[in-house]
């Protein structure tokens, strides 16, 4: 019998930890390949993980509610072992040693297949490749803190340890380090009113997000714009056609794929929108991975339309809505939230006119949909009633500068005020 590790995968670009939320299996219980094992919580998706190999689990390392690394072995699986209830059948004995010739392989990068400048191969701790890995800058200041780069796990492109991973391993140390303050110098713990008031225990998606959305702000500059843009023709259209097209593709009509399609076409016209920053320049991304957040119940999911510029209109459609069920039931696989370039956030459906979305690390942008208001507007000297929403950008300006931003959203308002039916690309 052979024991292989089941690790923590990486559920989302840029993530680096994952938080167990609940184990689905007990020590000692049989786990078939493909079979959800664990649940596991970022705060970019809440999914149920699937064991790569078939046979007993022998040992679970990680306990509910714990936070480890990506790559940390979070359980043991004996593969090979037989089902409890008697004797595996020729076809499960071929599938269990299946899983013990091909080990664990982490799931590779969405949108890894296209070039991108100044990508370099990641390479191992203890050749030398450190040394490459590292800017001038980064090293210096590994250097200059005894921080050793090869104890670091890189969150920069091709694993590259960055600034950021060098100042926070300093700040983990200096806490690890610190003395403990005298309980008089401590602060107190809030006290809570049993009679009017109620301390509700942070879920572990919560807590993710908080994370992320702190760090989100720490890392970029961000600044933001808005755009009025009249979507009557747009309302009219997609009122008129929405049963209809129902009843011929057997699902709902709504205006995000409209909005999704439009964006696409935009940021192929600014590219700098479709980017990330890293130590060693932009990176500009050739292919166009679109995020669309969707609420749940106990936060906030990003699935990621891959190659949505190469979508016909109804292939959107169909994907968006997919994607936006399977998040709201929690069936989303770890593929469906990597490799995201750029993310849409429909806020109007909340009610919103107006708002300032934080960036999902570590992309340049994302752009929110606001509530379609009927509004007395002057069209042509006179006063007409017209469908009105507002389209507000959040930007990292450290790639991009207001008059981009702003040229970005004047092609999108142009294009949805002059949306007609043949502006839908089939």
């Amino acid at each position: 019998m052979a024991v292989s590790p089941i690790k923590m995968p990486q559920l989302g670009e840029s993530v680096t930890e994952g938080t167990v939320d609940k184990w689905l299996k007990h020590e000692g219980d049989f786990v078939k390949r493909d079979e959800p094992i664990v649940e596991v919580v970022t705060d970019k998706v809440n999914a149920e993980i699937p064991s790569p190999f078939e046979g007993k689990l022998v040992k679970i390392a990680v306990t509910e509610g714990e936070t480890v690394r990506v790559g940390a072995v979070i359980a043991q699986i004996e593969t090979g072992a037989a089902p409890a209830t008697g004797a595996p059948t020729p076809k499960e004995k071929e599938k269990a040693t299946a899983g013990v010739a091909h080990p664990e392989v982490p799931p590779e990068p969405a949108g890894g297949r296209a070039p991108t400048p100044v990508a370099a191969p990641p390479v191992g701790a203890g050749d030398g490749g450190e040394h490459q890995r590292l800017s001038p800058a980064v090293r210096k200041l590994a250097a200059e803190t005894g921080i050793d780069p090869a104890s670091l796990r890189g969150s920069g492109l091709g694993g590259r340890v960055t600034r950021d991973d060098v100042l926070a391993a300093m700040d983990q140390g200096k806490t690890a380090t610190a003395p403990q303050a005298p309980p008089s110098a401590a602060p107190a713990p809030q006290r809570v009113d049993g009679k009017r008031e109620e301390l509700v225990k942070l879920s572990v998606m919560r807590k993710s997000i908080a994370e992320h959305m702190v760090r989100s702000l720490a890392t970029s500059p961000h600044a933001w714009t808005l755009q009025e843009v009249d979507v009557t023709n747009l309302v009219r259209y997609r009122d008129a056609e929405k049963d209809s097209f129902r009843a011929r593709h057997g699902t709902a009509l709504t205006y995000l794929p409209f909005v999704a399609q439009i964006v696409c076409e935009a940021l192929k016209q600014f590219p700098w929108l479709n980017s990330s920053w890293s130590d060693e320049g932009v990176v500009l991304k050739r292919y166009i991975n679109l995020g669309i957040a969707v609420a749940i119940p106990d936060g906030l999911i990003v699935p990621v339309v891959k190659d949505a510029d190469s979508l016909g209109f109804t292939d959107l459609v169909r994907v968006l809505n997919d994607l936006v069920e399977r998040a709201r039931t929690k069936q989303l696989k770890p593929d469906d939230v990597q490799g995201g370039t750029f993310t849409l956030n429909n806020t109007g459906a909340t009610g919103s006119i107006a708002s300032q979305p934080i960036i999902n690390q570590p992309q340049a942008g994302i752009l929110t949909t606001e509530s379609i208001v009927k509004r007395a507007v002057v069209v042509d000297d006179a006063i007409a009633m017209r469908h009105i929403m507002n389209i507000c950008l959040s930007f990292d300006h450290r790639i991009i500068d207001g008059m981009t931003a702003g040229q970005f959203l004047t092609a999108i308002k142009k294009r949805l005020e002059e949306w007609t039916p043949g502006s839908i690309r089939l």
